[in-house]
């Protein structure tokens, strides 16, 4: 298992000057994102596609740091009924998958995407209760006239370019938790699977151990973030977990993304690092910080030396006890 940082928190920063810092900070995966929600900061997909000289420049770079690239990302709602930006999460998309095999990354992250209640829509609609009954039937539309559809053509194109999706489950989107990422997997192919953050299970009362069990015996987690989240139960108890109040209102939201270890316990930390190893993940674990109350430098060295002190490095040794 690898420790590795989703690069867009540094996206202020050139792309050498970003290899740099994670080098320094001992980590050896990056994440890099080409587009949509993460932007581009670090990576020119048109540039990079059209030239291999380019690619082999910017893996040379990467590699002589001894660093990796674990997924590209790409997080946007190819489905959402703004057709501009629908047309343009796909576009980039698309271009990312075939970016990502061409330079071997194994991995694609993004978001399953949410559609409106119609054709007509204006903006995504996410029901989260089944009453009254059109939720319910707007639920099934958008995903037998929308999600599935659209995920079997390009779950199709991961597959022939031998790259895997990583989606997001988080709230939103239609792809959330470990039941509508399985079941969006079961009607579509074995490319779909999860790029797993706990800090979205957590706020939705999912315990992340319980989902990298699911998860995991079926093959299904592509990639991981590591981020955290804090609950505050009197906040709860006042605005819900579906708290819609902005991020920024740390002292009244019901919940706040944290840097790992300051919403939950280095203990729960090390028994999800644990879980991953047992149920077959071992691939990289890669920071995400959008921590409101710590500066990038201070959340992301924070992520660092908690995660190092619980990740899996090494191979098992035989049972040599037995």
């Amino acid at each position: 298992m690898k420790l590795g940082v989703f690069t867009v928190l540094f996206s202020q920063s050139n792309f050498e000057e970003m290899l740099d810092i994670v080098q320094k900070a001992g980590v050896n995966a990056v994440e890099i994102g080409t587009g949509c929600y993460p932007g581009n900061a670090h990576c020119n997909l048109e540039e990079l596609l059209e030239s291999e000289q380019l690619r082999k420049e910017y893996l040379d770079k990467i590699e002589k740091r001894n660093l990796q690239i674990s997924a590209f990302s790409c997080h946007g709602n190819p489905i959402s009924p703004d057709k501009a930006f629908a047309a343009q999460s796909h576009e980039t998309l698309v271009k990312t998958i075939k970016l990502a095999s061409l330079m071997n990354v194994p991995v694609v992250n993004c978001f399953s995407g949410t559609a409106g209640d119609n054709e007509d829509a204006k903006y995504p609609n996410w029901p989260v209760t089944p009453w009254p009954n059109e939720y319910g039937d707007v639920l099934k539309w958008q995903w037998e006239e929308k999600l599935i559809p659209y995920w079997k053509e390009v779950g199709q194109l991961a597959q022939d370019h031998h790259v895997k999706i990583g989606l997001e489950l988080h709230g939103g989107f239609l792809v959330h938790t470990p039941y509508t990422l399985l079941k969006l997997r079961e009607a579509t192919c074995d490319a779909i699977g999860a790029n797993l953050d706990p800090s979205h299970l957590w706020w939705q009362g999912i315990d992340p151990v319980a989902a990298i069990k699911i998860l995991g015996k079926a093959n299904a987690i592509h990639h991981f973030h590591a981020k955290d989240t804090y609950i505050d139960q009197d906040n709860v108890n006042m605005y819900g977990l579906t708290d819609m109040q902005p991020y920024g209102e740390v002292q009244t939201r019901a919940w706040t993304f944290r840097s790992v270890g300051c919403g939950h316990s280095i203990q729960e930390w090390s028994d999800m690092i644990s879980a991953l190893r047992t149920y077959g993940y071992d691939y990289v674990v890669s920071i995400e910080h959008e921590d409101p109350i710590m500066s990038i430098e201070e959340g992301f060295q924070r992520a660092v030396t908690n995660l190092k002190s619980v990740i899996i490095e090494q191979k098992p040794s035989a049972a040599w006890w037995v």
